[in-house]
């Protein structure tokens, strides 16, 4: 590792995860600071002003999404790389939307390690990146409550699914067991992404519409 490389942020409400990644990238040398939500992270940014941040996508208080924007459109941060890792934005738009708005690597869940570590040992050989416009505020909001919108529907069709089988019986109680499991994971992220898109819709009804 070069020496003169400073902090890497992870940002990640998982724990199992976070403790993964920590001790991956300290047993090869990085010098790492951790947050659990995009909020937190936020702050150790401003305070810390790490080299690259890695961050979930689906966070409380503030999201990865969020976070990237707010990053990009302060002058200050705004050539801070920014890994993406997800489970739950996996589609192309998803990831369209997300090197749109700043994000420099989009990588999935669950973490190919080899090649998260390839990802961050270039990040760090490339120094500070090429950004592209940040986008103004409205069309930020506008094509967010899109993606939430699509995930959102697809959670309610998830759900609608699981219970359905549940319902008419498994063949083994551990199914059920696992379907049920399933129902009630996906009735709670399901909340979060209605809570996240009624607050994304707020926002969108503040921001003036470009002419």
């Amino acid at each position: 590792m070069d020496t003169r490389l400073g902090y890497l942020l992870i940002v990640e409400d998982d724990p199992d995860i976070l403790r993964l990644l920590d001790a991956t990238l300290t047993f090869r040398g990085y010098r790492v600071v951790t947050a659990h939500n995009g909020q937190e992270g936020l702050e150790i940014i401003h305070a810390k002003h790490p080299d690259i941040v890695i961050a979930d996508i689906m966070m409380p208080k503030l999201d990865g999404f969020g976070l990237v924007h707010r990053l990009r459109i302060a002058p200050e941060t705004r050539d801070i790389p920014v890994v993406f890792i997800t489970a739950t934005y996996v589609a192309d738009e998803d990831r369209e939307f997300a090197l749109n708005i700043g994000a420099t690597r989009f990588l999935q869940k669950p973490v190919d390690l080899e090649k998260f570590l390839a990802t961050i040992a270039e990040l760090t050989k490339m120094g500070v990146h090429a950004h592209k416009p940040v986008l103004n505020e409205y069309s930020f909001y506008e094509e967010y409550s899109k993606r939430l919108e699509i995930k959102l529907a697809q959670k309610n069709r998830q759900i609608a699914r699981d219970e359905h089988m549940a319902g008419i019986g498994a063949e083994s109680n551990e199914e059920n067991e696992l379907l049920r499991a399933s129902v009630h994971q996906a009735m709670t992220e399901r909340d979060e992404i209605k809570l996240l898109l009624d607050q994304v819709h707020a926002q969108l009804a503040k921001c003036a519409r470009p002419e």
